[in-house]
């Protein structure tokens, strides 16, 4: 080998250039360590209900470790999507000494059993609330569909002064919903809406008036639907049959 200039000169420029990229990372890495490049404002935006100014302050404190350079995004960003009410964060430095922080917050459409709350996107997130919520029942892979059903249910219902209290859905894809006033409406599994619908119709124009408080509602009848008030002894009352037919609504569980 020492006597093959051009492979020593070869060598010789490798480990030249290798010592200058291992002295300029050494300088690099002293440079965005030193303290001239500090961090100094904490921008948040988004509309926050629930996130609130001294969660904000303690990530600041635990999580932000470095300076404008050396400080974690990823970290940082994992640290604020921990908040309870927090579904997206997005986390971006502006130069010189800002970090911005842009939060999505949840937006609680109803609460999923007694165990979690749904936001407005049918996903279950786990945080406190005092809000009067609707109650949403259901298995755990069902709740994107209970959310869009309580929507379109919720919608029909306003026509006639009523809205969903609760909803349920059962292992057997059967509905059932709860109203505000207290009233079970039993959906089945097939043409819900439509059920729905006819009987919102029927309620606004006929039921509403007689000024008589209806506890059940059974709609899984092909040509009608049946009604219990408190005091009723039987499943169906003359007065308040529509349509009757004697067949009996499909079996569900």
């Amino acid at each position: 080998m020492w006597d093959r200039p051009a492979l020593l000169n070869w060598i010789a420029n490798l480990l030249y250039a290798l010592s200058l990229l291992v002295m300029l990372y050494a300088a690099i890495y002293v440079v965005v360590h030193l303290p001239i490049f500090p961090l100094r404002e904490v921008k948040v935006d988004g509309q926050l209900a629930h996130v609130t100014r001294e969660q904000v302050q303690l990530i600041v404190a635990r999580h932000m470790k470095g300076n404008f350079f050396t400080l974690n995004l990823m970290k940082t960003r994992d640290a604020f999507e921990k908040l309870p009410w927090a579904r997206k964060v997005n986390v971006r430095r502006r130069w010189p000494d800002k970090l911005e922080v842009t939060i999505e917050e949840h937006r609680a459409l109803a609460r999923w059993g007694t165990v979690a709350l749904v936001n407005t996107h049918g996903e279950l997130f786990h945080a406190a609330s005092g809000q009067d919520l609707s109650v949403f029942y259901g298995p755990e892979d069902g709740v994107i569909e209970v959310a869009a059903r309580y929507e379109a249910f919720n919608q029909i219902l306003r026509g006639a002064n009523l809205e969903v209290a609760s909803i349920a859905l059962t292992p057997r894809r059967a509905w059932q919903l709860t109203t505000n006033d207290g009233m079970v409406v039993e959906l089945g599994r097939v043409d819900m809406q439509a059920r729905l619908e006819k009987f919102a119709n029927v309620y606004s124009s006929t039921i509403s008036r007689l000024n008589k408080k209806i506890t059940y509602v059974d709609l899984r009848y092909p040509n009608g639907f049946a009604v219990r008030r408190p005091a009723d002894s039987v499943k169906l009352n003359n007065e308040m049959l529509i349509n009757h037919t004697t067949k009996q609504p499909e079996a569900v569980t």
